[in-house]
């Protein structure tokens, strides 16, 4: 089996993937916009859990650090909605 290969695309463009010879190539534009939605919701969660851990155990920092972390994630994700509007 021949190993895949990655052929860099411009920003927002979808990325082409293909097997040794470049013949079978497979755009994954929905499969990126779904791992960067997944991403945006594990940064999300991450940030609720390092706040509940910073409230728990009364680590300011901690707390503030879920914060940030919550509301990037949550930030993230009102961007891919936006995205998502304008595919369409």
């Amino acid at each position: 089996m021949t190993p895949r290969t990655v052929s860099p695309a411009a920003p927002g463009a979808p990325l082409l993937v293909g097997a040794g010879s470049g013949t079978d190539l497979l755009r994954l534009g929905f499969a990126m916009g779904l791992s960067d939605k997944i991403d945006n919701q594990a940064e999300e969660t991450a940030g609720k859990v390092k706040e509940g851990a910073g409230k728990a155990t009364g680590n300011e920092r901690l707390e503030a650090e879920g914060k940030v972390d919550k509301a990037s994630g949550s930030l993230k994700q009102a961007g891919e909605k936006v995205k998502d509007a304008f595919k369409d």
